[in-house]
């Protein structure tokens, strides 16, 4: 049964060992906003797994890929051979680590490694170039093969925004990416579903938003809108990073 679903943003830089650090610990308090950032999505996510031990990572890539459990990768393409699995056996087992993973995969392994060891995940992928109506769709079939299952089961949202917010962002400063971005920020923070699904496909991919398709999958995974928790938005980096908590409400409650 679904019961609740988290968002995390994907930059490399929240695995210490990317950015010259060291594993982190929780509560770790620190002006870097590297810190302050790896910090609030370790946290959120520590706060998902408590609801549930098995996870469905989604995120964004080429095209539609789904990984089991048994999924392992490194992020050797990254800097390090940092390698992370969708489950512990994964890691444990694993003969070779996948470097070419989809950047959500990993970054969702390395989550449950570091929040949940003991949690079991899978991973689906939707195109970054799928259509609203497909992501409105794909987010309803998962909410039913989630709903089938007795346990309770929760979504990791691994998603980005626009990266085109100022002249150090990957994409460079557009100005039209502001505007968008609050739009974003403000239909993640109160869980406005219809406005997810209003999002531009072609002004997303302009500005760099990655996440488009991730969020209007989530957009179709409740029947109503949810109670949102926002644990962090900020752009550190010149990228729109968002991370909260979403819980079904009312008549969409387990």
């Amino acid at each position: 049964m679904f019961s609740v679903a988290a968002l995390v943003p994907s930059p490399p830089v929240l695995v210490p060992e990317l950015c010259g650090g060291v594993a982190d610990s929780a509560g770790a308090g620190d002006s870097d906003p590297r810190e302050v950032l790896r910090s609030a999505v370790l946290d959120a996510v520590r706060a998902f797994a408590a609801v549930t031990e098995r996870w469905t990572v989604l995120g964004v890539g080429a095209g539609d890929g789904m990984f089991g459990p048994e999924t392992a990768g490194t992020f050797r393409g990254f800097g390090a051979d940092v390698r992370v699995g969708l489950s512990g056996a994964a890691v444990a087992g694993a003969q070779v680590a996948e470097a070419d993973l989809p950047l959500s995969v990993l970054i969702g392994g390395w989550l449950r490694g570091q929040a949940a060891p003991s949690a079991v995940a899978e991973a689906r992928v939707v195109p970054a170039d799928a259509t609203p109506e497909h992501c409105r769709e794909a987010g309803a079939k998962l909410r039913a093969d989630l709903d089938g299952d007795v346990a309770p089961r929760g979504v990791l949202v691994v998603a980005d925004g626009a990266a085109t917010l100022s002249t150090k962002a990957p994409g460079y400063l557009d100005e039209r990416a502001r505007p968008v971005q609050d739009q974003l920020d403000h239909a993640l923070t109160t869980g406005d579903r219809a406005a997810l699904r209003a999002l531009d496909p072609g002004l997303c991919a302009e500005l760099g938003l990655s996440g488009r398709a991730a969020y209007q999958v989530l957009a179709g995974l409740f029947r109503t809108d949810p109670l949102v928790e926002t644990r962090y938005c900020d752009a550190p980096f010149g990228v729109g990073y968002h991370v909260s908590l979403w819980r079904p409400t009312g008549d969409d409650a387990p």
